[in-house]
C-alpha cells in the first residue's frame, strides 16, 4: 500500500467527467476519536482506517442536499433536495487515496433513497427529517422509517461562530475528502472522486446531540464530547466516474 496522499484543502485533481451535481448546504460536522481497530472490520476489502495521529474518527454529519442532477443537468428541486444525516468512517486504499466510508445515510426522500441502494450500493434509509434555523441555532432531526432498524433517531443543535481563517491540520483531515469507498463493482471496492471549493469553515457550539444512529451503524456509542464540532454554509460539488481501488482485481 502506497503512503497516504498528502491531505489538501483543495481538490488534488478536478472531476472531467461530471457523473452527479449537487450542493451540500448547512452542515454540521461532529466528531468523536476511536481506535483504528475497532473501525477496521467494517470498512471495504483494499482500504485500512485513515488516521491522524495515531486515532481515527467517527463522524456524524447533518445537512441539506440541494438539486441532485445528472451530468451537468440542471439539479431536480424536489426530489433532488432533502435533509440528510450521515455516519462516516474515514478510509485510505492502496493507492494512497483518502475517502469516506459511510456506513449511514439517513434522508427524507423515498425515491433517492431506493436509487441510491439500488444503483449505487449505498447505504441509504428513509428518515422523517428537519433542519430548522432560530435564534442563531440550527436543528437537525432525524427518525428512521424504513429499512430500519426502526427508532434510530439523532436530534443535533448547534450555534455556528466565527469563521475559522486558518483550519488546523485535524480539521482539514476531517473536511477535505475527495472521494468516497464504497462496494460499486458487485460487492468490489472502488473510489468514487468528488471535486468541490475549499470548505468554509466555522466553529461551532453543540447545544444538544441526542442520537442512537452511530450504534445503529455497529459502531460504539460515543462516550464524552466530541474532538470536534464544525459549522459550513456549504458548496457546489461534483462526483466522478467511480475506479476501483488497489488491491481490487481487474477482470
Amino acid at each position: 500500500m502506497q503512503t497516504p496522499d498528502p491531505i489538501t484543502p483543495e481538490a488534488p485533481t478536478a472531476v472531467r467527467l461530471a457523473l452527479l451535481t449537487q450542493q451540500w448546504l448547512d452542515l454540521t460536522f461532529v466528531h468523536w476519536a476511536v481506535e483504528p481497530d475497532v473501525v477496521a472490520g467494517l470498512l471495504p476489502a483494499g482500504t485500512v482506517p485513515d488516521t491522524y495521529d495515531g486515532v481515527t474518527y467517527v463522524g456524524l454529519v447533518a445537512f441539506r442536499m440541494h438539486r441532485v442532477g445528472w451530468l451537468r443537468l440542471p439539479g431536480v428541486p424536489y426530489l433532488g433536495t432533502f435533509p440528510e444525516t450521515n455516519v462516516r468512517l474515514y478510509s485510505v486504499d492502496g493507492h494512497g487515496r483518502r475517502g469516506v466510508v459511510f456506513r449511514s445515510m439517513d434522508a427524507a426522500r423515498l425515491i433517492p433513497v431506493v436509487m441510491g441502494r439500488v444503483g449505487f450500493r449505498l447505504p441509504y434509509l428513509w428518515s422523517r427529517m428537519s433542519i430548522r434555523s432560530a435564534a442563531g441555532t440550527v436543528t437537525y432531526t432525524s427518525s428512521r422509517r424504513w429499512p430500519g432498524p426502526r427508532g434510530a433517531h439523532s436530534r443535533i443543535t448547534v450555534r455556528p461562530g466565527e469563521r475559522i481563517a486558518q483550519p488546523t491540520g485535524l480539521e482539514h483531515f476531517l473536511t477535505a475528502r475527495w472521494g468516497m469507498h464504497n462496494a460499486f463493482f458487485g460487492g468490489e471496492a472502488a473510489y468514487l472522486p468528488n471535486y468541490h471549493p475549499r470548505w468554509p469553515l466555522y466553529r461551532a457550539e453543540l447545544i444538544a446531540c441526542e442520537e442512537n444512529l452511530v450504534a445503529a451503524a455497529g459502531l460504539p456509542a460515543p462516550q464524552g464530547a466530541p474532538a470536534s464540532v464544525l459549522y459550513s454554509p456549504g458548496v457546489p460539488v461534483l462526483f466522478g466516474r467511480p475506479a476501483r481501488p488497489a488491491g481490487i482485481p481487474t477482470p
